[in-house]
């Protein structure tokens, strides 16, 4: 009986609790504390609790499918197709690729082309989180710091004064496999600070010569001047053949500090997103495959990361206790942040020709001739390989 009474009383007070005003609730409160001998904390639970609500310990139902599975299906083929970018990333290209989407993913109905549009980074990463599940691996560098003029070359920490195109970070990576030795194909990459924009050449060995020669080629297809590189500190970079061509080109030249990735995040991200991603970790040792990577690096895979492909810029960092919060811009594509860099009036015209050439292209098209290219080099790898050990044999 007096659990009973207890009950009843308790029903009565969250009633009168829940009606109350702000005063009136602190009064019900020291009468109720004074009679049950409560927590004042545990007494405002007791009372917020949902008249007639579930007892405690009995989870309420959860809250039932947004997203089906056709939007899954559909999500995870754009993802696909789009080379797997991350949620923030994926939320912002869905807009540009839905349009090409209809006549390539499979059932896209416009409920879920409606669903597609309204959907956040949040529920992108829940439905597509048992398709993230995959092996990692570790890069190692294998770049030979070089001495000669590392003195005489302004060293670089910090980008945050950078406010338009034309400081790029610069970087090779390598396609050795599981072994150093001998010569082997080098992705020379350089990526635009402000932008985001990345250019790649395949190089046959880090030669002096061939580094330069290729830089030239890149620095030709930017749709804005090159103002500055900014290296780390092997010998492929710091020498005499790379610093005359600067003076030559007045291109500035900085380099970043000793064992210090972090002064060249920007690129050492995108060795990873446009480089490591695509080609993983096989060695490609032959003028052949140089030859084939470059096929890639010139056309469609390049198109593909600058056109179509959002990332997102780091717009300031705040240290809050003992964390650090960072907040980024909106998610652009390079080609996005150029227009809105120069404005819809001064829009240069190289700027403008990449414009006209993207309305004539298709992502998804893009994709699939990046997926046959690489699995005929790996086809082309493997069956040299296969050769190789029969003549070892």
């Amino acid at each position: 009986m007096a659990g009973e009474r207890t009950l009843k009383s308790m029903a009565s007070y969250r009633k009168r609790y829940q009606k109350a005003d702000r005063s009136g609730r602190s009064r019900l409160l020291d009468e109720f504390c004074s009679m049950t001998d409560y927590h004042r904390k545990y007494a405002i639970t007791l009372l917020c609790r949902v008249i007639d609500g579930s007892p405690p310990g009995v989870h309420r139902r959860r809250r039932g499918v947004v997203y089906g599975p056709s939007v899954a299906h559909a999500l995870e083929s754009i993802w696909e197709r789009a080379g797997y970018p991350w949620s923030v990333r994926l939320h912002a290209l869905l807009p540009q690729w839905l349009p090409f989407a209809r006549t390539h993913v499979h059932g896209l109905t416009p409920a879920v082309e409606a669903a597609l549009l309204k959907i956040s980074p949040r529920q992108i990463d829940r439905l597509l989180s048992d398709k993230k599940r995959r092996e990692k691996h570790n890069l190692y560098g294998r770049t030979k710091p070089g001495s000669l003029l590392k003195h005489q070359i302004e060293i670089r920490t910090d980008n945050s004064d950078i406010s338009g195109p034309g400081y790029v970070e610069v970087d090779l990576v390598s396609h050795s496999g599981p072994s150093a030795s001998g010569e082997f194909v080098y992705s020379f990459n350089i990526t635009d600070i402000y932008s985001g924009w990345t250019e790649t050449r395949a190089v046959l060995g880090k030669g002096e010569a061939g580094i330069v020669t290729a830089l030239a080629e890149m620095r030709l297809e930017l749709p804005f001047p090159l103002l500055g590189i900014d290296s780390d500190n092997g010998s492929e970079f710091i020498n005499h053949h790379l610093v005359r061509w600067c003076q030559t080109h007045q291109v500035k030249f900085t380099r970043s500090r000793p064992y210090k990735k972090n002064d060249n995040a920007h690129i050492e991200q995108k060795n990873w997103t446009h480089v490591r991603k695509i080609f993983g970790w096989d060695r490609y040792d032959t003028p052949e495959a140089c030859a084939a990577i470059n096929v890639l690096y010139r056309g469609a895979l390049t198109q593909m990361q600058n056109y179509f492909q959002p990332n997102v810029k780091l717009v300031s960092k705040e240290r809050v206790g003992s964390k650090i919060r960072r907040r980024y811009s909106p998610a652009q594509t390079p080609l996005e942040r150029l227009v809105s860099y120069y404005g819809e009036a001064g829009v240069p015209l190289a700027v403008k020709r990449v414009l006209s050439h993207r309305s004539r292209l298709d992502p998804f098209a893009l994709s699939e001739q990046i997926d046959a290219a690489i699995e005929r080099l790996t086809r082309h790898q493997f069956g040299a390989a296969k050769k190789a050990r029969k003549l070892v044999c």
